[in-house]
């Protein structure tokens, strides 16, 4: 479907761009996309769960310096600065609170912001990064990436902008990530970066969020995780061993886990039916049966592959 206008949040001295689907005046929800990406990443999620729960209001903004959102102004862009910047937009668009939901580094933001006081009734993360990035199973291409990245921030920002976009480099890490053997959700997928992985708004607030992204982790901030909490983790994650997922899953108060077999980092691209049905019952499970009930007869498709810890 074409791409809606988005509307304008004030936050933080510039104006986040927030993709609203559902009921506008409805129970807010809050997705926050992960690094390099943009609203597209989540917006799947956003129009099955939108379906799935019509009275919902699901806000899916660009980060601060990615896609059509600005970066803000004079300052670095470093993961206390993204949680201030939730906090700060969700209390314009939930004052009472609402749900929110973070995939990969968005699960670092949601976590900055609820240690930073943001109100969340429930929160999902989805790939949540459990792990420092420099000792997982791909450690050495987390160093690679992080070279990159210095030389790119070393060169004007011409030249930054060629290296960082590189097509190549970028099919790559695609190729990496992705998981599913179905062609055409792969290439699908693979265009989906080619379209939106390269839209920043300059190379120094980049690296800035990068540097962020590979420093920090969601067990930093337990202490902030008071509310229920759905873990959603896709079995052949590179970035984030599972046995992690299990770790988080027991360090936080009220936590769940669903495990997603043979997906990987990509969830929200691979996986979007089981991961909206389970968080729809997360949120109105009353609802949530019943709409699962009305399309698809038959057992409720979030039980396969969960565990509980």
């Amino acid at each position: 479907m074409p791409d809606q206008l988005p509307q304008l949040v004030p936050t933080l001295g510039t104006d986040t761009r927030d993709w609203v689907f559902g009921d506008p005046a409805g129970q807010p929800v809050v997705l926050v996309h992960g690094f390099r990406g943009d609203h597209h990443g989540l917006q799947g999620i956003a129009e099955a769960l939108a379906e799935a729960l019509p009275t919902l209001a699901i806000h899916v903004p660009d980060l601060p310096g990615f896609g059509l959102t600005p970066a803000i102004p004079g300052r670095e862009h470093d993961l206390d600065l993204f949680g201030e910047w939730l906090v700060a937009f969700t209390e314009q668009v939930a004052p009472g609170g609402g749900m929110i939901l973070g995939h990969s580094f968005g699960s670092l933001v949601v976590s900055s912001g609820l240690a930073q006081g943001a109100r969340s009734t429930r929160t999902v993360l989805i790939n949540p990064i459990s792990a420092p990035a420099l000792e997982g199973p791909q450690a050495l291409l987390t160093q690679l990436a992080i070279a990159y990245y210095r030389v790119a921030a070393a060169l004007p920002e011409r030249g930054a902008r060629a290296v960082l976009g590189n097509p190549l480099i970028v099919r790559v890490m695609s190729e990496v990530m992705a998981k599913t053997r179905d062609r055409e959700l792969r290439g699908w997928i693979h265009d989906q970066h080619d379209r939106y992985f390269s839209v920043f708004a300059d190379s120094v607030s980049l690296l800035a969020a990068f540097r962020a992204s590979v420093s920090h982790t969601v067990a930093e901030f337990a202490a902030a995780y008071d509310m229920p909490t759905l873990l959603i983790a896709g079995e052949r994650d590179d970035i984030t061993p599972l046995a992690k997922q299990l770790d988080l899953t027991r360090l936080l108060p009220d936590a769940e886990l669903l495990i997603l077999p043979g997906t990987g980092h990509l969830v929200h691209y691979e996986a979007v039916g089981d991961t909206v049905a389970r968080i729809a019952s997360f949120v109105d499970p009353l609802r949530a049966a019943a709409f699962a009930s009305a399309a698809q007869p038959g057992p409720a498709p979030e039980t396969a592959g969960e565990s509980q810890a």
